[in-house]
């Protein structure tokens, strides 16, 4: 049974990311340099001796054009110095005459630490004939995004933390899947997701049990669902951490931000229910642990700095 942590926000200096946010902001440290990537439909890239000490923010350029915007949400260093992303993408025209669309999640890597990026394919759709044209939500008419992913301290699996807004309402809602970390520069068709207590349906079209179902449809106005998780390791409760926004009404309404714990990356099953820890609020909560600490979007103690859509107005505070 894995103990529940209290969490805190106390009041910070207000400090703001130097681009528009509109997904996670993955982050990471090559050497004493910190790194960070801001998207709102293209990613932009900065870095500087810690997060509040960074130089204006530049676009990246990609080997490859898509037809829709795409933010980088995650990436993770590899012990060779090979720089590896996640995006979401959102494709324009699914449903002409509404801005309506379904976002799929592609994998990329870069040579020259995230300032360009060779792309290597879409690795999570969701199944065919699940884009719904009539949705209500005000966004999403399907797909799989909002996402995170996290690399298993044995460095075997990578696990992926996305939304699924697609499919009967009893398979929408955050959903997991993972792929061999050794398939990471060749990884279309290598993920697996997560479905009915096993690692068994594809990424390219598979079905989904969600870890955090929908309470209502995603296709509706009055939906109500988890979404956009961000997962850090918190090296002072030993645990994983799952921060989750709570959309609830057209618009994607934010009735607040949720905290979830786990002891173990590879049970789905092991997440605890989530717990509120903020009303309303703004989308895309995450932490940037302590630079002193070489900390991230991934990797915090027991106080870090907590972000919503790239500003930080406090920290937060974990205790056992």
């Amino acid at each position: 049974m894995v103990s529940i942590p209290r969490v805190r926000l106390q009041p910070a200096s207000q400090h703001r990311l130097p681009a528009g946010v509109d997904s996670n902001s993955p982050c990471h440290w090559r050497g004493d340099r910190f790194v960070i990537f801001m998207s709102t439909g293209h990613p932009y890239r900065s870095e500087g001796k810690s997060p509040f000490e960074l130089s204006e923010a530049q676009p990246v350029q990609f080997d490859n054009t898509l037809n829709g915007g795409r933010w980088i949400e995650c990436t993770i260093l590899a012990r060779d110095g090979t720089l590896y992303g996640w995006y979401h993408h959102e494709p324009a025209g699914l449903c002409p005459g509404t801005t309506l669309t379904a976002p799929t999640i592609g994998a990329i890597v870069s040579r020259d630490d995230g300032k360009t990026w060779h792309d290597l394919g879409f690795v999570l759709t969701a199944p065919e004939g699940t884009l719904r044209c009539d949705a209500q939500n005000g966004y999403f008419a399907g797909g799989h995004g909002d996402f995170c992913v996290m690399l298993d301290p044995e460095e075997r699996y990578l696990y992926f933390f996305f939304g699924n807004y697609a499919g009967k309402v009893e398979e929408q809602g955050v959903a997991m899947a993972r792929m061999e970390w050794a398939h990471r520069d060749r990884p279309v068709g290598k993920v697996w997701k997560w479905h009915q207590g096993k690692w068994s349906e594809p990424g390219l079209g598979g079905k989904v049990t969600p870890i955090f179902p929908a309470i209502t449809d995603w296709m509706r106005a009055d939906c109500d669902a988890f979404w956009g998780p961000s997962v850090h390791w918190n090296t002072h409760l030993k645990q994983w951490v799952m921060l989750l926004n709570r959309a609830k009404g057209a618009g994607w309404v934010q009735e607040g931000i949720y905290v979830s714990f786990s002891a173990n990356l590879a049970d789905p099953r092991s997440w605890s229910k989530p717990v509120k820890i903020l009303d309303g609020g703004k989308w895309y909560p995450q932490v940037i642990g302590d630079p002193k600490e070489h900390g991230t979007d991934k990797l915090a103690g027991k106080v870090a700095r907590f972000y919503m859509s790239g500003v930080s107005e406090h920290e937060i505070v974990f205790d056992l």
